[in-house]
């Protein structure tokens, strides 16, 4: 099962919550032990997705439409 979540400061720690719905769903109660994978994800920098496109140039051809 996959979820995303976003780790927390726990004391002098880190926790990562699960949420009620999928420990019900897997059964996981307190104080059991789980095995987590854990893969932190890429950040995306949405200012240079178009790095290298075209300049938007807008068409006049219907403007008598607007």
């Amino acid at each position: 099962m996959h979820i995303s979540g976003e780790v927390k400061k726990w004391g002098n720690s880190l926790g990562l919550v699960i949420p009620v719905k999928i420990a019900r769903k897997l059964r996981i109660k307190e104080g059991e032990s789980v095995d987590v994978d854990i893969r932190k994800k890429a950040k995306i920098d949405g200012f240079r997705i178009f790095a290298g496109a075209r300049h938007f140039r807008e068409e006049k051809e219907h403007e008598d439409l607007w």
